[in-house]
Protein backbone atom coordinates (compact mmCIF):
# COMPACT_ATOMS: atom_id res chain seq x y z
CA UNK A 1 0.00 0.00 0.00
CA UNK A 2 0.77 3.54 -0.94
CA UNK A 3 1.61 5.81 2.06
CA UNK A 4 2.30 9.24 1.88
CA UNK A 5 3.20 11.57 4.95
CA UNK A 6 1.77 14.39 4.44
CA UNK A 7 2.01 17.09 1.66
CA UNK A 8 6.01 17.94 2.51
CA UNK A 9 6.45 14.61 2.15
CA UNK A 10 7.87 14.64 6.06
CA UNK A 11 5.81 13.29 9.18
CA UNK A 12 5.62 17.06 10.88
CA UNK A 13 5.75 16.74 15.37
CA UNK A 14 3.05 17.03 17.24
CA UNK A 15 2.35 20.00 18.75
CA UNK A 16 4.45 21.70 16.48
CA UNK A 17 4.62 23.26 13.21
CA UNK A 18 0.71 24.72 13.71
CA UNK A 19 -0.43 27.14 10.76
CA UNK A 20 -1.24 30.40 12.09
CA UNK A 21 -4.50 30.85 14.09
CA UNK A 22 -4.52 27.09 15.04
CA UNK A 23 -4.80 24.89 18.25
CA UNK A 24 -4.36 21.15 18.39
CA UNK A 25 -7.72 19.19 18.84
CA UNK A 26 -5.97 16.58 20.40
CA UNK A 27 -8.35 13.25 19.89
CA UNK A 28 -11.54 15.36 19.35
CA UNK A 29 -12.89 15.67 15.91
CA UNK A 30 -15.21 18.34 15.73
CA UNK A 31 -18.70 17.23 13.18
CA UNK A 32 -19.13 20.42 11.41
CA UNK A 33 -21.00 19.88 8.23
CA UNK A 34 -23.42 22.67 6.22
CA UNK A 35 -25.87 19.64 5.40
CA UNK A 36 -27.83 16.66 7.64
CA UNK A 37 -26.12 13.78 7.22
CA UNK A 38 -27.30 11.60 4.75
CA UNK A 39 -28.54 7.99 4.96
CA UNK A 40 -25.90 6.93 2.26
CA UNK A 41 -25.06 3.20 1.91
CA UNK A 42 -22.15 1.79 0.10
CA UNK A 43 -24.51 0.06 -2.46
CA UNK A 44 -25.92 3.53 -3.61
CA UNK A 45 -22.58 5.57 -3.43
CA UNK A 46 -21.01 6.69 -6.54
CA UNK A 47 -18.41 8.45 -8.13
CA UNK A 48 -18.72 10.53 -11.52
CA UNK A 49 -15.45 12.30 -13.04
CA UNK A 50 -16.70 14.35 -16.21
CA UNK A 51 -16.36 17.57 -18.04
CA UNK A 52 -13.17 18.18 -19.67
CA UNK A 53 -12.03 14.65 -19.92
CA UNK A 54 -11.24 12.20 -22.53
CA UNK A 55 -14.12 10.16 -21.18
CA UNK A 56 -16.36 10.47 -18.37
CA UNK A 57 -17.19 7.52 -16.13
CA UNK A 58 -18.89 6.18 -12.92
CA UNK A 59 -17.46 3.87 -10.22
CA UNK A 60 -19.30 2.21 -7.80
CA UNK A 61 -18.37 0.90 -4.19
CA UNK A 62 -17.07 -2.07 -5.62
CA UNK A 63 -15.14 -0.80 -8.77
CA UNK A 64 -13.61 2.12 -6.60
CA UNK A 65 -12.10 -0.44 -4.20
CA UNK A 66 -11.02 -2.59 -6.94
CA UNK A 67 -8.20 0.30 -7.45
CA UNK A 68 -4.61 0.20 -6.31
CA UNK A 69 -5.16 1.17 -2.51
CA UNK A 70 -3.64 4.26 -1.15
CA UNK A 71 -3.30 6.09 2.32
CA UNK A 72 -2.85 9.32 3.70
CA UNK A 73 -0.77 9.65 7.13
CA UNK A 74 -0.45 13.48 8.31
CA UNK A 75 -2.25 16.26 9.44
CA UNK A 76 -5.58 17.83 8.49
CA UNK A 77 -6.54 21.84 9.08
CA UNK A 78 -10.22 22.90 9.45
CA UNK A 79 -11.14 26.78 8.72
CA UNK A 80 -12.83 27.10 11.92
CA UNK A 81 -9.21 26.72 13.88
CA UNK A 82 -8.79 23.24 15.09
CA UNK A 83 -5.96 20.90 13.32
CA UNK A 84 -5.59 17.39 13.86
CA UNK A 85 -1.97 15.67 14.17
CA UNK A 86 -1.44 12.29 12.94
CA UNK A 87 -4.09 11.16 11.52
CA UNK A 88 -4.84 8.03 9.07
CA UNK A 89 -7.48 7.89 5.96
CA UNK A 90 -7.00 4.98 3.44
CA UNK A 91 -8.59 4.79 -0.11
CA UNK A 92 -7.62 5.94 -3.50
CA UNK A 93 -5.34 8.58 -4.96
CA UNK A 94 -7.64 10.36 -6.81
CA UNK A 95 -4.53 10.27 -9.35
CA UNK A 96 -5.90 6.78 -9.97
CA UNK A 97 -9.80 7.71 -10.88
CA UNK A 98 -8.10 11.19 -12.84
CA UNK A 99 -5.51 8.91 -14.85
CA UNK A 100 -8.91 6.35 -16.21
CA UNK A 101 -10.81 9.45 -17.56
CA UNK A 102 -7.69 11.22 -19.21
CA UNK A 103 -8.51 15.28 -18.17
CA UNK A 104 -7.95 17.85 -21.62
CA UNK A 105 -5.30 19.97 -21.74
CA UNK A 106 -7.62 22.87 -21.21
CA UNK A 107 -8.83 21.77 -17.94
CA UNK A 108 -7.39 23.98 -14.93
CA UNK A 109 -9.98 23.30 -12.08
CA UNK A 110 -11.85 20.76 -10.54
CA UNK A 111 -15.77 21.61 -8.89
CA UNK A 112 -15.95 18.70 -6.44
CA UNK A 113 -19.34 17.68 -5.65
CA UNK A 114 -21.68 15.49 -2.88
CA UNK A 115 -24.07 13.07 -2.65
CA UNK A 116 -26.20 16.33 -0.87
CA UNK A 117 -25.62 18.90 -3.24
CA UNK A 118 -22.79 20.77 -1.85
CA UNK A 119 -19.78 22.34 -3.88
CA UNK A 120 -16.67 23.35 -3.76
CA UNK A 121 -13.59 24.69 -5.83
CA UNK A 122 -10.25 23.41 -6.60
CA UNK A 123 -7.34 23.85 -8.98
CA UNK A 124 -6.83 21.09 -11.11
CA UNK A 125 -3.15 20.97 -9.55
CA UNK A 126 -4.61 20.85 -6.14
CA UNK A 127 -5.75 17.15 -6.24
CA UNK A 128 -2.98 16.11 -9.03
CA UNK A 129 0.25 14.69 -8.15
CA UNK A 130 -0.44 12.45 -4.63
CA UNK A 131 -2.27 15.66 -3.24
CA UNK A 132 -5.97 13.91 -2.63
CA UNK A 133 -7.74 11.18 -2.22
CA UNK A 134 -11.21 9.15 -2.06
CA UNK A 135 -11.01 7.73 1.25
CA UNK A 136 -13.66 5.07 3.48
CA UNK A 137 -11.42 4.58 6.23
CA UNK A 138 -10.50 6.53 9.19
CA UNK A 139 -7.88 5.05 11.64
CA UNK A 140 -8.50 1.08 12.08
CA UNK A 141 -11.99 1.31 10.76
CA UNK A 142 -14.66 2.62 8.05
CA UNK A 143 -15.27 6.89 7.91
CA UNK A 144 -17.98 7.30 9.72
CA UNK A 145 -20.84 8.64 8.49
CA UNK A 146 -21.15 11.90 10.51
CA UNK A 147 -16.95 13.11 9.10
CA UNK A 148 -18.48 11.97 5.23
CA UNK A 149 -18.82 8.28 5.04
CA UNK A 150 -19.13 5.85 3.51
CA UNK A 151 -16.34 8.40 1.18
CA UNK A 152 -15.09 11.72 1.42
CA UNK A 153 -12.56 13.61 -0.88
CA UNK A 154 -9.49 14.58 1.29
CA UNK A 155 -7.35 17.42 0.39
CA UNK A 156 -5.34 17.20 3.30
CA UNK A 157 -2.68 20.30 2.14
CA UNK A 158 -5.61 22.80 2.23
CA UNK A 159 -8.55 23.51 4.92
CA UNK A 160 -10.96 20.93 5.21
CA UNK A 161 -13.55 23.06 3.75
CA UNK A 162 -12.34 21.66 0.44
CA UNK A 163 -12.58 18.05 1.54
CA UNK A 164 -16.11 17.40 0.68
CA UNK A 165 -18.04 14.74 2.57
CA UNK A 166 -20.11 12.30 0.84
CA UNK A 167 -18.25 13.00 -2.41
CA UNK A 168 -19.99 12.26 -5.38
CA UNK A 169 -17.97 13.66 -8.35
CA UNK A 170 -15.62 16.29 -9.60
CA UNK A 171 -16.39 17.90 -12.94
CA UNK A 172 -12.99 19.41 -14.83
CA UNK A 173 -13.88 22.94 -15.77
CA UNK A 174 -11.15 25.40 -18.02
CA UNK A 175 -11.92 28.46 -15.55
CA UNK A 176 -12.55 28.90 -11.86
CA UNK A 177 -16.40 28.28 -10.68
CA UNK A 178 -16.72 28.90 -6.71
CA UNK A 179 -18.70 26.45 -4.75
CA UNK A 180 -20.82 26.71 -1.34
CA UNK A 181 -18.84 28.25 0.75
CA UNK A 182 -16.90 30.12 -1.49
CA UNK A 183 -20.09 31.71 -2.56
CA UNK A 184 -20.73 33.07 1.10
CA UNK A 185 -17.11 34.56 2.02
CA UNK A 186 -14.55 31.86 1.97
CA UNK A 187 -11.46 32.06 -0.19
CA UNK A 188 -11.35 30.32 -3.50
CA UNK A 189 -7.70 28.17 -2.37
CA UNK A 190 -8.23 27.58 1.35
CA UNK A 191 -4.17 27.61 2.16
CA UNK A 192 -3.62 26.89 6.31
CA UNK A 193 -0.26 28.05 5.66
CA UNK A 194 -1.20 31.43 4.59
CA UNK A 195 -4.43 31.76 6.35
CA UNK A 196 -6.73 31.97 3.36
CA UNK A 197 -9.94 31.96 5.47
CA UNK A 198 -12.11 34.19 3.73
CA UNK A 199 -12.33 36.49 0.67
CA UNK A 200 -9.50 38.91 0.41
CA UNK A 201 -7.35 37.21 2.81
Amino acid sequence: MNVTRGFTGRPRVRNDGLPPGQYDAGDDWPVLSAEVTPDLTPAEWTFTVDGLVAEARTWTWDEAHSLPPSAYEGDIHCVTSWSKFGVRFGGVSLDAFLDAVRPAPEATHVVAYSHTGYTTNLPLADVTGGRAWIVWEYGDGPLPAEHGGPARLIVPHLYFWKSAKWIAGLRLLDHDEPGFWEQNGYHHRGNPWEEQRYSGD
